[in-house]
C-alpha cells in the first residue's frame, strides 16, 4: 500500500503480486490496518516508530483487537521500551496496555507468541 506521491518519484516495488496506490499517508494505514492479521515492526526509521506506535493506540482504544508486536533485534527497541515503562510507572500507560504490546528477539518467539494473543471485544478502555 503506497501513497501516489511516492509512486511519483518511483519508489514502489514492481516486483509485488499486488501494489495498492492510495491519496495520502492516513488512508495507506487504514487500508493496512484493514488488510493485516496483526502488526510487527521491525527495526526502522521514524515511520516505522510512528506507525506501530498509532496501531498500538489503536489496540488500546478497542479500533482492532489484533496483536501488536516488535521485533527487538540486537536490542533496537530497548529505549522506546524503557519509555514505555516510564510511561507505565507515571501513570500515562496502564499496565494492561502495557503488556499487550509483544517483544521479542528472535521471529520464531514472536510469532509463537502472536499465534496465542487473545483479542479483546468491545472497546477498549484506557481511563
Amino acid at each position: 500500500v503506497i501513497p501516489r506521491l511516492l509512486v511519483e518519484k518511483e519508489k514502489e516495488h514492481r516486483g509485488l503480486t499486488q501494489l495498492i496506490e492510495v491519496e495520502t499517508m492516513h488512508e495507506r494505514k487504514r487500508t493496512m490496518a484493514d488488510l493485516a492479521d496483526a502488526f510487527i515492526a521491525l527495526p526502522g526509521g521514524i515511520g516505522t516508530i510512528e506507525e506501530i506506535i498509532e496501531m498500538f493506540t489503536w489496540q488500546q482504544l478497542g479500533y482492532h483487537q489484533k496483536a501488536v508486536a516488535l521485533l527487538n533485534v540486537s536490542g533496537y527497541f530497548d529505549p522506546l521500551l524503557r519509555l514505555l515503562e516510564d510511561m507505565e510507572t507515571n501513570g500515562f500507560l496502564l499496565k494492561q496496555h502495557h503488556d499487550a504490546l509483544l517483544v521479542s528477539d528472535t521471529v520464531e518467539d514472536l510469532l509463537n507468541t502472536m499465534t496465542w494473543f487473545p483479542t479483546r471485544s468491545g472497546p477498549g478502555k484506557w481511563l
